[in-house]
């Protein structure tokens, strides 16, 4: 028999477990979703092999392990009839339970703070993305370290150069990981301000912008590709975006042309229920576009069984962000083609009925055409964009602009004279705006 010559690792060994508290537990989620989830969690995380997964029923969590001896001893046999490596608790996790499990399971444990942080740290792109993640992972880093080792009272002596019992291993390490995120600070600050310069370059062509928002693995990233005809990440997993991705396109006009409203749609990282508070505050720039849109769309898995949980959890992200109740807002109802057809068409009747609800297929394409009406209708409701009146002389050569403002609509008529075309227009001041960006303009007459 030939031998195995390949180097590749081997995936690790996971069995998920989502602790289940009973009457004391969150009523809103039932825990067998939300061990599905957990599952979905694991699996976005490469190298890992899930061996098993349950829903483990406790009365109240035990201070020091977590489980009782009952229950520890009945899932430690599991794990070893399964050879499971690592154990993901879809739950909090104290740093004395976690060494306390480590070592009566003989495996590694992560938290659903801990995985969830692996994920982000896996699939971050852009250089914001790696620092946020990284002063994220410091933080929760900061917090379990300086619990774990002060139950430890872990200290280092000095060589004896000078006496004394020396500083504590807690100092030092929180000394380290304190300078380690201010110059993490420090560096996402020019990388904010590298992005407050291009939202600055954006004000000159000032287009509405529109915000894809929603649980993660509703569809969001699909939708925006369908959209825009870009190329995003778009996976049946979850977290598959995490940095903010942005396309300007033009809306279809009434009858079905190209030349209706230019807007920018913007493509933001998956919200979860029970979201790290390092991440919420680490991803707050990340979705600084949701803070300064014109319209939100909210994208919902409409055929997911806990659909309104989810809802509710993305609501309380967004009141947590900031975000302006005045803020349009248009619920998409996506995923209909997963509905049976009864159900999708009672939906559509819905949407039909209902003020800013939109049930349609990312992947199919069912409803986008109503949705983009919708989209046009909010953003001109939004915006309430009052129009003047102008007139702008062009050279004769200057063939760009001209037909710049006629695809935008607002040339009314336009006449030739010996110093060029004169154009008489209707505008709102971003169209004004946008114009007067655009270098070697004329002067309004």
């Amino acid at each position: 028999m030939a031998e195995l010559t390949s180097t590749e690792a081997l995936p690790t060994r996971a069995y998920v477990l989502h602790p289940d508290l009973g009457q004391a537990r969150n009523q809103r989620r039932e825990p067998e979703h939300a061990l599905a989830e957990a599952v979905a969690l694991a699996h976005a995380l490469p190298g890992i092999e899930i061996v098993g997964d349950e829903v483990a029923r406790l009365r109240e969590p035990n201070p020091g392990m977590l489980f009782g001896k009952g229950k520890l001893a009945e899932i430690g046999q599991r794990l070893e009839a399964v050879e499971a490596e690592l154990v993901l608790i879809d739950g909090p996790v104290t740093p004395v339970q976690q060494r306390n499990l480590e070592k009566a399971w003989d495996v590694k444990i992560l938290d659903r703070t801990g995985l969830i942080l692996e994920i982000f740290a896996d699939r971050a792109r852009t250089r914001e993305g790696v620092l946020q993640v990284e002063l994220a992972a410091l933080s929760y880093q900061r917090t379990r370290l300086v619990r774990a080792w002060t139950h430890l009272e872990r200290q280092r002596g000095g060589l004896g150069f000078v006496g004394g019992p020396g500083e504590t291993q807690i100092e030092a390490d929180r000394r380290a990981i304190d300078e380690q995120m201010t110059r993490l600070r420090r560096q996402l600050e020019r990388v904010v301000k590298t992005r407050t310069l291009h939202r600055a370059a954006r004000a000159k062509i000032p287009y509405p912008i529109v915000a894809l928002v929603g649980y993660t693995n509703a569809g969001k990233s699909t939708l925006f590709n369908r959209m825009t005809g870009a190329e995003v990440m778009a996976k049946d997993m979850l977290f598959a975006t995490l940095d903010p991705t942005m396309r300007a396109i033009r809306l279809p006009d009434a009858a079905g042309g190209t030349s209706g409203r230019k807007i920018i749609l913007s493509d933001t990282v998956g919200f979860i229920s029970d979201l790290p508070t390092e991440l919420v505050a680490a991803f707050r720039a990340t979705l600084e576009e949701v803070l300064e849109a014109d319209l939100i769309l909210h994208v919902r898995d409409i055929s997911h069984p806990e659909t309104e949980e989810q809802a509710q959890d993305v609501a309380e992200i967004l009141e947590s962000l900031g975000v302006d109740e005045d803020v349009e807002l248009i619920e998409v109802w996506n995923k209909i083609d997963a509905l049976s057809e009864d159900t999708r068409k009672a939906l559509r009747r819905t949407d039909a009925r209902t003020e800013g609800v939109q049930a349609v297929s990312a992947l199919s394409g069912e409803g986008l055409d109503d949705l983009v009406a919708a989209i046009d209708t909010h953003l001109a409701r939004a915006l309430d964009e009052p129009r003047e009146s102008a007139s702008v002389t062009l050279p004769f050569s200057d063939g760009r602009r001209r037909a710049w403002l006629h695809e935008a609509g607002v040339v009314e008529r336009e006449e030739a004279g010996e110093d060029g075309l004169t154009l008489h227009l209707r505008w709102t001041a971003r169209q004004k705006g946008a114009f007067y960006a655009m270098d070697e303009t004329p002067e309004e007459s």
